[in-house]
């Protein structure tokens, strides 16, 4: 019985000498310093506002607005969330029939084709979240505007209404 209490006592021993012999760096000297990590948030990108011309007044969206490849092709997936009077401008480069679908959005939208004069020219009203369907709306535009679902309808906007903005381009990411 002796002998196997005896035994384990020089194996602890030899590990605990191992592990002191493999110290590179003396006990006394203090520890490097920590250094501040990347940030883990993304920059917000620039928004701009959107004014729509409605019979009760003005009524203003501020849109992040965005035109990269990249940037149009995320839009607002990931989401949970978006402020009541926000939304999305997308800048698609050309006169299309653009279509658009709900991959990987958590949130309702409304979705809006707008034309070269800055006009809607048709709505998707409150698609669903997580929806793959590729859907349009049957007419050229040259602007997409999504907003939170049902936005549009509480509001009074429709096919025909009127939009200004100014420069986007200069915010557009």
């Amino acid at each position: 019985m002796r002998a196997a209490l005896w035994c384990p006592i020089p194996l602890l021993l030899a590990m605990a000498c191992s592990r002191a012999s493999t110290r590179s760096t003396p006990v006394d000297e203090p520890p490097a310093p920590l250094r501040p990590s990347a940030p883990t948030t993304v920059p917000a990108v620039p928004t701009a506002p959107i004014t729509f011309t409605t019979a009760a007044g003005p009524l203003v969206i501020h849109a992040e607005v965005v035109k990269s490849p990249g940037r149009v092709q995320k839009g607002l997936m990931y989401r949970k969330y978006m402020p009541p009077d926000a939304g999305m401008l997308f800048l698609m480069g050309d006169v299309d029939d653009h279509h658009f679908w709900m991959h990987n959005t958590l949130i309702p939208l409304d979705i809006m084709f707008i034309d070269g004069d800055k006009r809607v020219v048709g709505i998707l009203d409150n698609v669903q979240p997580l929806d793959e369907t590729s859907r349009g709306v049957g007419a050229p535009s040259l602007y997409v505007l999504e907003v939170n679902g049902g936005w549009a309808k509480q509001h009074g906007i429709s096919a025909g209404a009127q939009l200004a903005f100014g420069d986007v381009d200069a915010v557009a990411q």
